[in-house]
């Protein structure tokens, strides 16, 4: 059994297919499917099922190729030992951010590196939770910035930041007469929410119960939805209905396409964080990154410092 012996099947199992597998860890697939084949015997266990179209790992193999990736990152954390002393700060970091964050965090965090980490190019990806999180566990990615609450086995979370949510309501409407409002007034109002799947979507139901009940009622179908706050932003300012929004996705000039305005006291607001994995070999690094995200003057949040 050998390191690359177990990169190879690790390579299978993420891409579902051999030739992808083989191109991806730059060796022809007769040589990888030869690789694995030796493995199985050594192991006298099949990995893979390869009846169907799609290669799908057996029992037995999806609990192997756990230990397979436990053993790879431990052998990272050796090559890290032996380096030690060189700096961590480069190299490329693989950072992950969620749709409704990156936009607004990453010019700022970008900017903010070039002091910090000038030799630490970013590689990002945008996504939601759930698709970050698998890339992170893979070891695909080396943290990615998600919202609260967020639980997984074996991954750290560092917080980052408050954001309070504010509603916007297009010129004309009748909350422009008001200092603020309550969550419960939300809930006779068309109130335009990401589509499915987006947490900040599940975030702001979750704050706005009444509101909650009544998407319930209405069911998706009827339910005004957008794609991106980009969307949704521009759709309020047409007219269509209002909405909420988190603090970093609004600007100085948005008073001239609709109206912003607060909630009352305990207004509604989420939790941005930090993930990573609990035995990641570039700590340096990731402080990096939050201290660029700590000083990277994103307006209207709170920062955690502590």
């Amino acid at each position: 059994m050998t390191l690359t012996e177990l990169r190879y099947i690790v390579a299978v199992a993420q891409e579902r297919h051999f030739g992808r597998a083989a191109q991806r860890c730059f060796v022809s697939q007769p040589t990888l499917s030869i690789a694995i084949k030796k493995l199985e015997e050594e192991l006298s266990v099949s990995l893979f099922d390869r009846s169907s179209n799609e290669v799908i790992t057996t029992e037995a193999g999806t609990r192997i190729i756990a230990q397979a990736r436990r053993v790879l990152e431990e052998a990272d954390r050796i090559k890290h030992l032996a380096t030690e002393e060189q700096n961590e700060l480069e190299g490329a970091f693989k950072l992950g951010l969620i749709f409704t964050v990156a936009p607004y965090l990453l010019p700022k965090l970008i900017f903010a590196l070039r002091t910090n980490a000038p030799k630490m190019p970013l590689m990002l990806e945008e996504n939601y939770t759930h698709v970050l999180t698998e890339s992170l566990k893979r070891g695909d990615l080396d943290a990615i910035v998600i919202a609260e609450p967020f639980h997984e086995p074996g991954v750290v979370t560092t917080p980052l930041y408050d954001e309070p949510f504010f509603v916007i309501v297009p010129k004309g409407h009748p909350f422009e007469e008001l200092d603020s409002v309550t969550t419960s007034q939300l809930a006779e109002e068309q109130v335009l929410l990401l589509t499915e799947g987006n947490c900040l979507r599940d975030q702001v139901l979750e704050s706005c119960s009444e509101l909650a009940a009544r998407q319930k009622i209405l069911g998706l179908t009827n339910t005004l939805q957008g794609s991106s706050i980009n969307t949704v932003r521009h759709m309020v300012a047409s007219g269509l209905g209002i909405s909420i929004l988190p603090a970093t996705a609004l600007t100085e000039n948005d008073h001239m396409l609709f109206s912003i305005i607060p909630f009352t006291d305990n207004a509604p607001h989420r939790r941005i964080a930090l993930a990573y994995r609990r035995n990641f070999v570039r700590p340096k690094a990731l402080n990096a990154i939050r201290q660029a995200i700590l000083s990277s003057q994103l307006a209207g949040v709170s920062f955690i410092k502590e």
